[in-house]
């Protein structure tokens, strides 16, 4: 008659749903079990350790897990390949083409050579931390092959290093394009964590930027007179317009008589489609805009100018209704748009700038104005408030210090004169005075 204390652990009794643990023959030890898989079914999985109890352990948290509704990973293949069919079977259709081109080339040049080999689902926080840690201190001269493609190598194959390394700011881009993907294999039960949440890259300093002060506006608009685009230089300073949203301006967009525009579309070059009229950037984008007057005035006079190119280009002249065309009614490309905004800083002998930075310039102008920054995020079409407050916060530290300034003097009162006490006004006997 066999006993209990004669039955061999890896044959002793557990209960149902515990799975089962043996010892193998090559003295490993390993646990089986039922937990949850993807599409609400159920997996028999199987974990290995060096004692029954690590085996056990295992087991138990993948069960543990699964009460919890938490699927078993089914991804079986490589980072590269999942990123793969990301790219060309899901953000393609979520992202607009421009984006989506971004996205390709950060996998292509980043994601794939550093992460691609591992298994999607064995990927850890540990290896993109490792990871990105490689990329910050890494040249990427050298790492991407661009020394040893040149006729006559300069950096780390003479020795000679020029450090090349990626900005914070592509750190953060490269790490929110993983975040992204692995999200998505977390709503699909490919995986059930995503791990690149857990690596923590630090905030990166916003983009400076020099905006143009109030002298070098007025000076960019007195040059701008006479320049056939002088309208949209002028609406683009009064407003804080894109790029995009402004050569995407159709006529039928304005209300001149109220002094109105509704920016409802973009203009865009992209790879596949040209120039191509897209919607805003975000649905707060999208949004109605008070004009003043002098952009009322100059946008009648523009809607002339416009009316006499279409009369003088007669047949060649071709409609597409957008406020601001070539001489032959065609939409503007925005790289002869910046083209032209160069050419006219260099006439005005204003330093180089991009001309987002016009955009940039509104907002601080209208800072320093004492506009509330609530009225300035409606009119850049800021989907939070924090955005704006965010981009403009050396702006608010430097009219924090003149506000604080300003109060110091009030505080100090006037120390030349003295009020001077009407007849009769004695001082009341006190004390001798405390000095």
């Amino acid at each position: 008659m066999t006993t209990p204390r004669d039955t061999s652990p890896s044959r002793r009794t557990r209960a149902n749903g515990d799975g089962t643990v043996y010892q193998r023959k090559d003295s490993r030890w390993e646990a089986a079990g039922y937990v949850l898989a993807p599409g609400n079914t159920r997996r028999r999985v199987r974990v290995y350790g060096t004692t029954r109890k690590e085996a056990l352990a295992k087991l138990t948290e993948k069960i543990a897990a699964s009460n919890r509704g938490l699927p078993v990973p089914s991804a079986q293949g490589s980072v590269a390949a999942y990123l793969t069919y990301w790219l060309e079977n899901v953000a393609v259709h979520q992202l607009r083409e421009n984006t989506h081109t971004r996205y390709t080339a950060c996998v292509n040049r980043y994601l794939i050579p550093g992460l691609g080999k591992k298994k999607l689902a064995k990927l850890t926080a540990k290896d993109v931390r490792t990871w990105l840690n490689q990329l910050r201190t890494t040249c990427q001269c050298c790492t991407r092959g661009l020394d040893a493609a040149r006729n006559q190598p300069r950096c780390c194959a003479i020795g000679q290093c020029c450090s090349r390394r990626l900005s914070p700011l592509t750190l953060a881009y490269i790490h929110s394009v993983l975040k992204s993907a692995l999200a998505h294999a977390v709503r699909e039960e490919e995986i059930p964590r995503n791990v690149a949440r857990n690596v923590r890259t630090g905030t990166p300093r916003p983009r400076r930027f020099e905006p143009l002060t109030a002298d070098e506006a007025r000076r960019l608009l007195t040059t701008a007179e006479g320049h056939r685009l002088h309208a949209l230089f002028e609406l683009a300073l009064h407003t804080g317009l894109r790029k995009g949203e402004l050569l995407g301006l159709h006529w039928e967009d304005l209300d001149l008589d109220a002094g109105t525009a509704a920016i409802r579309r973009t203009l865009q070059r992209t790879t596949a489609g040209g120039i191509t009229t897209l919607p805003t950037k975000t649905r707060a984008s999208e949004r109605r805009i008070a004009l003043p007057t002098r952009c009322v005035q100059s946008l009648k006079l523009h809607r002339e100018q416009q009316q006499r190119e279409r009369e003088a280009a007669a047949t060649a002249w071709q409609h597409s209704g957008h406020v601001f065309t070539t001489a032959q009614g065609r939409a503007i490309d925005p790289t002869n748009l910046t083209r032209a905004f160069t050419t006219l800083l260099r006439k005005a002998r204003l330093r180089r700038i991009r001309f987002h930075d016009l955009r940039h310039s509104t907002a601080t102008l209208l800072l320093e104005q004492g506009v509330e920054l609530v009225v300035i995020k409606e009119l850049l079409g800021h989907a939070h408030i924090g955005v704006t407050a965010t981009v403009y916060a050396h702006v608010r530290l430097r009219l924090q210090r003149d506000a604080i300034d300003t109060l110091s003097t009030a505080l100090d009162g006037p120390t030349s004169t003295k009020p001077s006490r009407a007849e009769g006004d004695e001082r009341p006997p006190c004390a001798a005075p405390v000095r």
